[in-house]
């Protein structure tokens, strides 16, 4: 991806104009860490850039980037920039086009993401960006406070880039937190939910959710369980504890039955044969990891039932309709419903005879 990225960078200064890498790809390769983000900025202006790139995609909202795709990699290209002002405390709408690549790394949020790579590889840190690399820091670019106010959601950042490589928070990044995130409330749910989602997924959870709290964050973001989210192997896991009615933050409907389930799960025994049935080995190994239950016991005994759905049973709709002379009808959920919790606490073998015979004795009275 770099010698694409590369590539590109060398066919704009062949339309006479200046190119980096910039950011987060020049951040994780100092570090040893893979990323496939490449972002990269120059002076050359949107509409030249679709004439440079043949395919470049402009977006609906201009804010002074185009995309393009080049063998399956995808390249954001924006324009050096200052930003006048902002609404709705997210997003720039009036932007200056301006020729200064260290005018342009001023907008930025954080030193870390201001280092930039120059086709022959050659880094460009202007705010010796570096140290705090080396000093596992998060700092802001400029005043925190200014930072923070223009866009809130960089508290957000700020949390999931401590979490993501185990950083610390600069002490103008904590004042400028405390004095903005009663902003948070102005944010869309949807928008807070996409930078919490990143910072509940990522390898080192626990130390997000930790700052969130210790920062005031849970509060304000309306994260009223946070404290009592112990174990974040499972992303719906913890919104279930989060949010269990789910009416706080955005889900989609699969999301909503998931966590339907799992808030009907947990309290249940995660081992016992007919709720891992009943519920599956995803939702029970959901529940187990919010309980501690190793998911290597929960798989085990999900393995080890006589049957994992209906159709495993060895009997028909058609032979209990015939052996008890009835018609399709409701009642025949009952019998089913019995029939596979007999078999899987192991009472009733699985075997035609076996059940039908079972049907015969059990059911015949109560039809009748």
């Amino acid at each position: 991806m770099l010698t694409t990225a590369l590539k590109v960078i060398k066919k704009i200064e062949e339309h006479g104009y200046e190119a980096y890498i910039v950011g987060g790809y020049v951040r994780d390769h100092l570090m040893g860490l893979d990323s496939n983000d490449v972002d990269i900025c120059t002076n050359a202006k949107p509409k030249e850039l679709i004439k440079i790139f043949e395919g470049a995609i402009l977006p609906a909202e201009d804010y002074g980037s185009v995309t393009i795709y080049i063998k399956n990699n995808r390249f954001e290209i924006t324009t050096f920039r200052r930003e006048i002002s902002y609404n709705d405390y997210r997003r720039p709408v009036e932007i200056e086009y301006i020729d200064d690549l260290k005018e342009d790394i001023m907008r930025r949020d954080f030193t870390i993401n201001t280092i930039c790579m120059d086709k022959n590889k050659k880094i460009i840190d202007y705010l010796n960006a570096r140290q705090d690399l080396a000093n596992h820091l998060i700092k802001p670019v400029g005043d925190a406070n200014y930072k923070f106010s223009q866009d809130v959601l960089r508290i957000l950042r700020a949390i999931r880039f401590a979490t993501k490589l185990d950083f610390s928070l600069s002490d103008e990044i904590i004042d400028g937190i405390n004095k903005n995130k009663h902003l948070l409330k102005k944010i869309s749910y949807e928008r807070k939910r996409e930078e919490l989602d990143k910072i509940f997924t990522s390898p080192n959870a626990k130390r997000g959710i930790d700052l969130l709290i210790e920062l005031g964050l849970d509060k304000e973001l309306e994260l009223n369980n946070l404290k009592n989210v112990t174990n974040t192997e499972s992303l719906i896991g913890i919104w279930a504890i989060i949010d269990p009615e789910e009416n706080t933050y955005r889900f989609t409907n699969n999301e909503k039955e998931l966590i339907k389930s799992v808030k009907e799960v947990l309290p249940l025994n995660n081992l016992d044969p007919y709720n891992l049935y009943k519920y599956g080995l995803y939702v029970n190994s959901i529940a187990g990891a919010i309980k501690n239950i190793p998911k290597k016991d929960i798989t085990r005994s999900y393995n080890n039932l006589v049957i994992h759905s209906r159709k495993d049973l060895a009997i028909s709709i058609p032979e209990i309709l015939n052996c008890l002379s009835i018609e399709k009808g409701p009642f025949i959920k009952t019998i089913y419903d019995e029939l596979e919790k007999e078999v899987l606490y192991k009472r009733l073998k699985n075997n035609r005879k076996a059940l039908l015979n079972y049907c015969v004795v059990n059911f015949t009275s109560e039809i009748l």
